[in-house]
């Protein structure tokens, strides 16, 4: 597979090897990681990468770009049907970037609006001072409960009625709970703001019926397209069709120009790949395996933050092991023992950002490659037993070799060779 590139650059080819040898031989469970299908990867690597295509499909600035036209169409009228949208821009090139486009387009600069705090569970585009979003704009945020660490929407009504925000972004990037869109929306209604949506993390249980939508509801809905939608890396903005012209506008011309075709190709194909009955089947396994992979942590003595999950992911809160700080310590330690996660912070964070107390994990990645409950058993006992014993190398190796043994069970991308 990577004749070309041998010879050309014999030094990224190996560095591809190496990463291949990686995810064979562990378990990836950061949440917003996945593992694309063949078809995809095939799409990513055509000679829709030679291409620029500015504009939108038949309203284009370049010539030549008929098949191009076939392949955005495809992903627009695919992603519509998987999430029964009204309108679909499928060229963000990224999450970050589908959400300064909304910004652009529903408000004005040092305008109000309302995100989950950071160290809570919301994304730096939900409001973080260092990010655009709240260098820009004034975010009032709200936050999860002290003792419940669950978003309290009695309280988020309280805060919109007294800050009259333009607009109310629901969406996470670390929070284990269902989200109540349809009481977002009646606030946002309440008060009169724009509802905005960021569904990257769980967009593909969205489409699979496994967690509320936004769609109904929301004005505007992002989505990241990997993560468990498990596509390439990008993003796309779904809208009520009264906000098409403007959101077209913010994403082209007003924060980008030429889409990537390759990734519109690849985007295209894991939204067909999306509509397949098998992959509701795969949305519900990723469930089942966090919830088992949870409650096998909790049983060990493990405290997740909010005592479980609803979705695909979940917080360790290492203050409870006397681990306040200690997650990069610990993040470093699983990797050594072949378990691939994120240090991360908890909510009212008592550490700080680069040296914080939590460990997010996630079950994406793990079901595309095959696990079920049983193996979440394991992994449970070594993230444990590594947690116990992060300073101990002879604890961290038996785990190692523990998961190198359930890895070789679940060959990944056999079709790519040694």
């Amino acid at each position: 597979m990577l004749e070309f590139l041998e010879k050309t650059d014999p030094e990224i080819a190996q560095a591809v090897r190496n990463e291949l040898k990686r995810i064979r031989n562990g378990v990836e469970l950061i949440p917003s990681e996945n593992f694309v299908s063949m078809a995809v990867l095939e799409a990513m690597g055509t000679i829709f990468t030679n291409k620029y295509s500015e504009g939108y499909p038949h309203k284009r600035y370049y010539g030549g770009n008929e098949f191009v036209d076939v392949v955005e169409e495809l992903a627009i009228n695919r992603a519509k049907k998987l999430f029964g949208a009204e309108h679909v821009n499928v060229q963000p090139y990224s999450g970050s970037p589908a959400n300064m486009a909304c910004f652009f387009a529903l408000l004005e600069r040092g305008d109000i609006f309302m995100g989950l705090d950071l160290s809570c569970g919301g994304h730096l585009t939900h409001g973080s001072p260092v990010n655009f979003s709240g260098k820009w704009y004034r975010c009032i945020p709200y936050a999860v409960d002290r003792e419940t660490e669950l978003i309290d929407m009695d309280e988020v009504r309280k805060i919109a009625l007294k800050a009259k925000p333009k607009l109310i972004l629901s969406g996470l990037t670390c929070y284990p709970r269902t989200l109540d869109f349809k009481a977002f929306q009646e606030i946002c209604e309440e008060v009169g703001a724009y509802h905005m949506s960021d569904i990257s993390h769980i967009a593909g249980l969205v489409a699979a019926g496994v967690h509320p939508s936004p769609v109904p509801f929301a004005d505007v809905v992002t989505t990241t397209t990997h993560k468990t939608l498990r596509g390439p890396r990008g993003a796309m903005i779904m809208c009520k069709e009264e906000h098409a012209t403007a959101i077209d506008k913010a994403v082209f011309p007003g924060i980008q120009g030429g889409p990537h075709d390759h990734i519109t190709a690849a985007k295209a194909v894991a939204f067909h790949e999306d509509l397949q009955p098998e992959f509701k089947d795969y949305a519900r396994q990723i469930v089942k395996n966090a919830k088992v992979l949870a409650e096998e942590l909790m049983s060990l003595g493990i405290k997740l933050v909010s005592n479980g999950t609803d979705n695909h992911l979940m917080l360790i809160d290492l203050t409870k092991k006397n681990l306040t700080g200690k997650g990069k310590a610990v993040q470093n330690a699983l990797e050594r023992a072949g378990i691939f996660v994120n240090k991360n912070t908890i909510p009212y964070e008592p550490a700080t950002p680069f040296n914080p107390s939590g460990i997010r994990l996630g079950t994406p990645a793990i079901t595309t490659r095959g696990f079920k409950e049983s193996e979440m058993k394991v992994i449970a006992e070594g993230i444990a037993t590594v947690i116990d014993n992060y300073e101990d190398e002879s604890k961290i190796k038996k785990v190692k070799e523990d998961i190198l043994e359930l890895c070789k069970e679940f060959p990944l991308y056999p079709e790519l060779g040694e």
